[in-house]
């Protein structure tokens, strides 16, 4: 009986310092591996740069075409109202809806740095979803980018060679941007 008693003393003992810790703002739950893993799960997809999360072949294209612009430094004019076009045209959209995807690109690319070292990890979320005929027109767009303020450059037709060489690789059944 003594044993039992000492049993339910330690018990009692360990479940009101527990009571007592959590009142003063130590939580011991986050020692649970499980509840480690989702929480660290959760931030890693939540936090993470948002150029990886690109679902859409038209959005990728556009950030490809607006990297290809901008591969050289701050895009001219000319290539804007050129890349502008060029959404209005192959696109299907209006000119609100080119100018909002040019500044939705411009503002995702940043200094451009994440798609000239990680472009496969930018693609892969959208790869799945390309036809082989939104790839050729995206390589095509991309060469009809750099081609305008003349002819392109080292790092354009780098860009180019690469985003072409990961979306030729790719098949799918969808038609051209739709």
């Amino acid at each position: 009986m003594h044993v039992i008693l000492g049993l339910l003393g330690t018990i009692v003992t360990i479940l009101w310092l527990l009571h007592r810790l959590a009142e003063m703002g130590i939580d011991l739950g986050g020692l649970n591996p499980f509840l480690w893993h989702r929480r660290r799960t959760w931030r890693k997809s939540h936090d993470a740069d948002p150029i990886f999360k690109i679902s859409s072949p038209l959005d990728a294209t556009a950030l490809l075409v607006t990297a290809t612009a901008k591969a050289d430094g701050d895009m001219s004019s000319e290539e804007k109202e050129a890349v502008l076009s060029l959404f209005e045209n192959e696109f299907h959209l209006s000119k609100k809806e080119s100018a909002s995807l040019l500044t939705s690109s411009s503002h995702l690319l940043g200094k451009g740095d994440e798609i000239h070292n990680n472009l496969n990890k930018v693609l892969e979320p959208s790869l799945e979803s390309f036809s082989i005929e939104q790839a050729d027109s995206a390589i095509a767009l991309l060469k009809k980018t750099a081609m305008v303020g003349g002819s392109a450059s080292e790092l354009q037709n780098e860009l180019i060679a690469r985003a072409s060489s990961i979306l030729i690789q790719n098949t799918g059944q969808k038609s051209k941007w739709e």
